[in-house]
Formats: C-alpha cells, structure tokens, sequence
C-alpha cells in the first residue's frame, strides 16, 4: 500500500511540475527618472489619492542578501521595491460585486532597475480581471502614471 501512495505522490509532482506557468499580464511604464525619483513620485501619488502604504518589500535587496546563499550569481536587480496598499472604497465596492476579489487585496506597484539598463527605472502593476477589478487597475494605471509624471 505504501508504494502505491507513494507512487501517486511522485505521478501528482510530475504532473504539476509539467503543467505550463501562467503568467499573469503586466502594465509597465518606463522612464529616465531615477529609481529614489519614482519611489519618491509613487509615495507621493499613494498619498495624494488619500491610500496609505502598508508595506513596502524591498524585493532587490533580499534576493541581491541571499544570492550567493541559494547558489546563484545573477544580479536580477539594481533596485527593486514593492508598494503594498489599499483603497476602502474601491475595495468594497469590488468585493461587494464578488467577495472573492478579496485575494487581489492588497495591490501592488512595483518599481523596478534592471542591471543591463541601469539608466531605466520601471513602474508597473499586475493587471486584473475584467468586470468590477478593472476599478482597481485604473486606479493604480493612474497611481503609476502620476509618479513619474505622466498624469
């Protein structure tokens, strides 16, 4: 019996391992501004919509920390943080349409420098489901776009 579950075990890791990943779209903005700009741009457009940042991941640095520790010598980022907020009333009123939207919350723009274009700074967002979740990507499409300026 024990080789049998195990058997199951290993052909259910196999089929995961070979299903495709699914990558889920991104809107991204570009801009000659510097990485400490836009962070500075995005704080400020968070604010300015009246949100407050709950948390911010400073991605780049923990992946450059544990780079050498995970076997690894690929510098994937200059500078890489994630914003992490919400909106009480674009959130209720998404989740009142499906209660389940609630696994999109909270929502995150990323800003992003890539070693091979260190001149580039990117901005960008997960983009969301159409129906009612297109509330919430608007306003981080506008969120973005004012923290580098194009707003």
């Amino acid at each position: 019996m024990k080789h049998i579950i195990r058997a199951l075990a290993v052909s259910a890791c196999a089929a995961v391992a070979a299903a495709p990943a699914l990558a889920q779209d991104v809107v991204t903005y570009d801009t000659d501004q510097s990485f400490d700009d836009v962070i500075f741009g995005l704080e400020n457009a968070i604010l300015d919509a009246g949100l407050v940042v709950d948390h911010i991941s400073h991605t780049g640095d923990m992946l450059e920390r544990t780079r050498a520790d995970v076997g690894s010598d690929v510098v994937l980022f200059e500078h890489a943080d994630v914003y992490s907020f919400c909106s009480a009333q674009i959130s209720r009123e998404v989740m009142e349409d499906d209660p389940m939207n609630i696994r999109f919350c909270p929502y995150d723009i990323f800003v992003i420098v890539r070693p091979e274009t260190p001149d580039t700074t990117t901005i960008g967002f997960t983009q969301y489901p159409e129906g009612a979740m297109q509330k919430v990507q608007e306003m981080l499409d506008s969120i973005a776009r004012t923290a580098i300026g194009l707003d």
